[in-house]
C-alpha cells in the first residue's frame, strides 16, 4: 500500500517536471518562430527599398 502511494507521488512529480520542460521548450520554439518571422519581414522590407 505504501509503495503504491509512493509510486503515484513519484509519477505525479515526474509529470509535473515533464510539463515544465514542455512549457519551456514550447516557449523557445515560439520565440524562434517569431524571430525568424521578424528577420524575414526585415529582409523583405530591405529588398523593396524600405519605404514606398
Amino acid at each position: 500500500m505504501m509503495n503504491e502511494q509512493l509510486d503515484k507521488q513519484q509519477s505525479e512529480m515526474y509529470r509535473a517536471r515533464q510539463r515544465g520542460r514542455n512549457r519551456v521548450l514550447g516557449a523557445i520554439l515560439l520565440s524562434l518562430a517569431v524571430l525568424f518571422f521578424a528577420i524575414s519581414i526585415v529582409k523583405i522590407a530591405a529588398q523593396s527599398g524600405g519605404t514606398h
